[in-house]
């Protein structure tokens, strides 16, 4: 009997995915990757950073993040609004949990389930989408080696 507990192999694929994407991230203080999947397809993708035509540095010269910068999962989902795509009944993979305001667009998008990393600062976000039916799922980054 085994104590590790067991998550699919493709959400484990994803969340790796979402790692790499992260690495586009020009944030210093923190960077975040997203995925939305729908039907084993990758139909957008997301990583935090500036909007367009913006310079990209994400923290001011004390270290904090510009109030303009843009969360993964909004990029993901601005992406995909662009396109023919519909995240309804998708899957959001994500390095670090929804913050209140990227959790409304999440619901909003039709998302139907979350699945991240790390803990964001404020789990109101996560209580949010649970309230609503949102499945969440949190994998620690230790399931993912």
């Amino acid at each position: 009997m085994s104590t590790k507990t067991e998550y699919s192999k493709f959400d484990i694929a994803y969340l790796k995915m979402a790692l790499e994407w992260a690495n586009l991230s020009y944030c210093k203080r923190r960077q975040v990757g997203a995925l939305i999947v729908k039907d084993r397809m990758i139909i957008s993708d997301g990583y935090n950073g500036t909007p367009s035509g913006f310079e990209n540095c994400c923290e001011d010269d004390s270290g904090h993040t510009h109030w303009y910068v843009l969360h993964a999962e909004a990029n993901a989902i601005l992406k995909l609004a662009s396109s023919t795509q519909s995240a309804e009944g998708a899957t959001l993979y994500i390095t670090l949990s929804p913050c209140k305001e990227c959790s409304k667009l999440i619901l909003q998008a039709g998302i139907a389930r979350v699945v991240y990393i790390d803990e964001y600062s404020d789990d109101d976000g996560i209580a949010f989408l649970r309230n609503k039916n949102i499945e969440i799922l949190k994998i620690p980054k230790e399931a993912l080696s």
